[in-house]
């Protein structure tokens, strides 16, 4: 009976330890930072415009990347201008890495631009090799005014 029940609980250490060690192994890379961008294991990441503009017309944007599900992400991001301009423009790009690079690679991208009006909104959903990083960076445009933004990477399995 005490060869069982030491069984059991080495059995249960050994299980556990399994788990921790997998667990720690996972969130290895959380806290490498690439471009200045963070490697998580987060479900999203949402970046905003870091840069003072010294323009009169654009206000603010920020880019986005949801992890989906396995292998598929939500990608895209916002221009705001300050008032109703000529035009408004977003270039989105998105990008990943694996934990050992040392600078992000380029996967996918676009732009959008919209006339008259104060906002311009792109995004899509993309369908993803699994084992990597994505982030995604945007451009943000109001008439003459520019900056821009990016996320944290975010894995995908």
């Amino acid at each position: 009976m005490k060869k069982k029940i030491v069984s059991v609980c080495l059995t249960a250490m050994l299980v556990g330890g399994l788990s921790m060690t997998s667990m720690q192994e996972a969130r290895a890379a959380e806290g490498k930072v690439i471009d200045g961008s963070e490697l998580t294991h987060e479900e999203e990441s949402i970046g905003y415009d870091t840069k003072i503009t010294r323009g009169e017309d654009l206000l603010t944007g920020y880019s986005k990347c949801t992890k989906l599900g396995k292998g598929k992400i939500y990608a895209g991001g916002t221009t705001i201008a300050a008032q109703v301009v000529k035009s408004v423009q977003i270039a989105v790009m998105v990008e990943r890495a694996k934990e050992e690079d040392t600078e992000w690679s380029y996967y996918d991208g676009w732009q959008k631009e919209n006339k008259n009006t104060n906002r311009a909104m792109s995004n899509r959903t993309l369908y993803v090799d699994g084992d990597y990083y994505y982030r995604v960076r945007c451009t943000h445009v109001a008439n003459g005014d520019m900056s821009s933004s990016f996320t944290n990477g975010v894995y995908v399995e």
